[in-house]
């Protein structure tokens, strides 16, 4: 974060590097669909030697990336950019650790799925508490977007529509970032990931409009104006997902 004094006031924005930070996250959270995966692994394999902070460092970055982790020298996901991914490590000031580190793509040999699949998946990721965490989101959620179906006080206020949608995302992303986003066929039965990427999507649809009357009247520049939406922000949820239900 950077500030620009412009008389009596100042601005406040994101440094260059949090910019292009910022921009990653939000087009993972914000990306129309789920990737598709192509079945082959992304692999990044630790090299040379490292301290016991430095892999703590470097597991903490790949798990807020989706990343699972094999062993101790093994991150894994189904498919990340790896350039993007490492990029990412320098815009945190990690690019130090760069050098002992070996990206790797590794291809499925057969056109089906492999029981060396299914176990990848087992050792990598903590599925069962992702779930979870994706259950209580929704059980945390659902009264919201019940009581706006309903149309309880006929409209919500702009502020609190802000604050709700603020909330929303925060907790939304917290989710996403850490979810390597595996093919169905791979993930357990019943998923609540879906359900919560439904709940969330028609959530923020409709909490969209109010929310950015409230950011256009209070969060402009010194010169009284409102900077405009990155484009991507939305996308995700602004359109009706065919695929939606009641939660």
């Amino acid at each position: 974060m950077c500030s620009e004094a412009i008389g009596r006031r100042a601005d406040y924005m994101l440094t260059p590097a949090g910019q292009r930070r910022f921009e990653e996250t939000a087009r993972h959270i914000y990306a129309s669909n789920a990737p598709l995966w192509d079945r082959r692994w992304r692999l990044i394999l630790t090299v040379g030697e490292l301290d016991t902070k430095q892999r703590e460092r470097l597991r903490r970055a790949f798990f807020w990336q989706g990343f699972g982790v094999v062993g101790s020298d093994c991150f894994v996901h189904p498919s990340t950019d790896l350039a993007t991914a490492l990029d990412a490590l320098t815009t945190e000031g990690m690019g130090d650790l760069l050098k002992n580190l070996m990206p790797l793509l590794a291809a499925n040999a057969g056109s089906d799925l492999s029981a060396s699949d299914a176990d990848m998946v087992k050792r990598a990721w903590d599925l069962e508490q992702l779930g979870t965490s994706y259950s209580d989101f929704v059980v945390r959620y659902s009264p919201f977007l019940t009581k706006l179906r309903q149309g309880v006080n006929n409209q919500i206020d702009d502020e609190s529509a802000f604050l709700l949608r603020t909330l929303l995302i925060h907790d939304y992303r917290r989710l996403l970032l850490r979810d390597p986003e595996l093919p169905d066929v791979l993930l357990p039965a019943n998923w609540p990931g879906q359900q919560a990427r439904l709940l969330c999507k028609e959530l923020y649809r409709r909490l969209l409009g109010p929310s950015e009357r409230h950011i256009e009247l209070h969060m402009k520049l010194a010169n009284g104006t409102t900077p405009a939406a990155l484009p991507m922000l939305g996308e995700r949820f602004q359109k009706q997902d065919p695929l939606s239900s009641p939660v």
